[in-house]
């Protein structure tokens, strides 16, 4: 989809974006258990490697955007300190997304042999 409207009439799409926040939300509600939060990351990236075939570069533009979203609807309350958790955060979902990645063998990330 390359159309902004069509993207916002489209119900799979919304679908998809409260699986996604809902997955974060279970990742922050988790940061003290690094077991669970890596748990369902590499679920995330399994699937979307396997699944989905979706390459890995499309979790560091999401997790982008997302900071450029919520600092532009929350300008008040995104202040540095939330900005540096976010970028953290976004930074966290990168890694473990593209470790399952590696795991399993994606062409990008050859495993060694």
């Amino acid at each position: 989809m390359e159309d902004p409207l069509e993207m916002e009439r489209s119900l799979q799409l919304r679908k998809h974006a409260r699986r996604v926040m809902g997955a974060i939300n279970t990742v922050v509600e988790n940061l003290n258990d690094s077991e669970k939060v890596s748990s369902i990351l590499a679920l995330v990236g399994k699937a979307h490697a396997l699944k989905h075939k979706v390459e890995p570069i499309y979790f560091k533009k999401l997790t982008g955007v997302m900071l450029e979203v919520i600092a532009e609807v929350c300008p008040n309350d995104f202040t540095p300190e939330a900005h540096g958790a976010w970028t953290k955060m976004k930074t966290l979902i990168y890694t473990h997304v593209t470790a399952a990645y590696k795991e399993v063998g994606w062409a990008q990330y050859p495993t060694a042999t």
